[in-house]
């Protein structure tokens, strides 16, 4: 049998992914959380053999969620199942480990079989977005820049952000500035929004 453990906030989803994965004949979910904090303490005591992980969930993020299963479990297989077709966020699953990468609003046939493939050693990806991928190019921004662009998202001032990161004010401000020239945006917002539309926050 293979074991899954499952990772996504909302209840009615997870329980629907659980119960269709379930009725295949080989599988068996073995672990349900609903925040990335619960998901390497789930894998440890439940050993699956493959990780479905939402991208965002309470707490640490599918993608975070990924590379710390690296980290503490290499024989769990990680497959990111998302709402969000984002190209950054591919990207940023690969990089972190993950077998592959599918959104949520396909068949759960392919779902199945994109679970069988990954462990079979295949990488599986959906492929409009592996394209889109490919054409939308790396991120531009450093993980510093793109940390305290993701701390001005929901408008806080320099002073918050710089108090939240312990950086100082003309830091926050000299990252931002940054942010907002390699996005080619005209503000904070703007930037933020495009680097959160193509996956890159």
């Amino acid at each position: 049998m293979i074991r899954l453990l499952l990772a996504e906030d909302q209840g009615m989803m997870r329980g629907a992914l659980a119960l269709l994965l379930g009725l295949e004949d080989d599988m068996e979910v073995v672990a349900q959380v609903s925040s990335g904090d619960e998901v390497v303490g789930a894998a440890l005591a439940h050993r699956p053999d493959v990780a479905l992980l939402d991208i965002e969930m309470p707490g640490r993020n599918g993608l975070d969620a990924a590379a710390d299963l690296r980290e503490k479990l290499p024989s769990c297989r990680v497959l990111i199942l998302t709402t969000f077709g984002r190209p950054g966020y591919l990207r940023r699953a690969m990089e972190a480990g993950a077998s592959g990468f599918m959104v949520k609003d396909g068949p759960v046939e392919d779902l199945a079989s994109a679970v069988r493939r990954i462990l079979a050693g295949e990488r599986v990806i959906d492929p409009a977005l592996a394209a889109a991928a490919l054409s939308a190019g790396p991120s531009p921004l450093t993980d510093r820049e793109r940390d305290v662009l993701a701390a001005a998202a929901d408008g806080s001032t320099i002073a918050d952000i710089s108090r939240r990161l312990h950086l100082s004010e003309s830091t926050v401000r000299n990252y931002l500035s940054a942010a907002i020239g390699k996005t080619g945006t005209r503000n904070r917002i703007e930037a933020a929004t495009l680097a959160r539309h193509n996956g890159w926050l």
